[in-house]
């Protein structure tokens, strides 16, 4: 990963998922943000970028670019994947939401012949405290420090980090993996990400019904993390019948025992694996310290 303020970072697509106030977030945070690309909008400016049609066409004008944060129509998503990994991008962040399923299937399949890091779609991107910002994540309420965020959530991935701001527990990194049906990178990508990564000394999970991307999660944690991890899932007191459309709950339930995907077998899940499971956001700095001070997953 190459997550710096020196990190040359491209916007593909101009939409309602990404707005001036967003562009000039992230350009007062300090992310190097060198040109968007907009087809039949080449040569002009949007939000004060230059705008190329393509994106080789800004490979050649900047060199390497080493992010690019993809806003287009969700059906145009997979074809600017396409093309950014075509011109050697390797992270790719997908801010649009409503992905076609077979088009993301697509997509994965290509980024694993070529080691490319693919964060949502239905994502607000990712953040490094103090360094980057790559999407539209709300920085204030950020603060540097040692814990390292990752989460299904958009709108529960800030107030988590709130919640440990007001507490005096900075973060390392924070990461909405996005929560369409398909996604580009996991739970476990994640996980990994963060336990190798020196800078992150303890990990806060946001889960939510839907699938069993947590309950995988859970048992990777016991078996590979050697970090302290704690965990919080939303919806635990959602009424039984309630659908998590956007998780492709409807999906993945087919087939399956009753309990599947809910937020109760989430917590079980966590439970067996010896993570302690919060019972709502505030709950979540207590926790970490008292994880953190004994021990836990070291």
């Amino acid at each position: 990963m190459n997550l710096t303020s020196n990190s040359k970072v491209l916007i593909q697509g101009f939409s309602e998922f990404m707005s001036t106030t967003h562009i000039t977030q992230m350009k007062a945070y300090g992310t190097n943000l060198v040109a968007g690309v907009s087809p039949g909008s080449g040569g002009k400016k949007i939000y004060n970028l230059p705008v190329f049609d393509l994106v080789e066409e800004v490979v050649k004008e900047f060199g390497p670019i080493d992010t690019t944060i993809i806003c287009v129509h969700p059906y145009q998503v997979l074809d600017a994947a396409l093309e950014a990994i075509a011109s050697q991008i390797q992270q790719i962040i997908i801010i649009s939401a409503g992905v076609p399923p077979l088009d993301m299937v697509q997509l994965l399949r290509k980024t694993e012949a070529c080691e490319t890091l693919v964060v949502g779609p239905n994502s607000p991107g990712i953040i490094v405290p103090g360094q980057i910002l790559l999407g539209t994540q709300p920085s204030e309420f950020y603060t540097p420090g040692s814990v390292g965020i990752v989460s299904r959530s958009s709108t529960l991935t800030y107030e988590v980090a709130w919640e440990l701001t007001k507490a005096g527990l900075g973060q390392s990194i924070s990461v909405s993996i996005g929560s369409d049906a398909i996604v580009g990178s996991s739970f476990l990508q994640w996980l990994q990400i963060l336990d190798e990564d020196e800078s992150t000394e303890a990990i806060v999970l946001v889960g939510q019904p839907g699938g069993g991307s947590e309950e995988a999660a859970a048992q990777y944690i016991a078996e590979t993390i050697d970090k302290p991890v704690i965990a919080y899932i939303a919806g635990r007191h959602a009424p039984p019948a309630k659908h998590w459309r956007q998780t492709g709950t409807l999906a993945t339930v087919v087939g399956r025992e009753q309990n599947f995907g809910t937020a109760q077998n989430k917590v079980a899940a966590f439970a067996a694996a010896g993570v302690p499971v919060a019972d709502r956001p505030s709950q979540i700095p207590e926790l970490l310290k008292q994880a953190i001070a004994q021990g836990v997953g070291v």
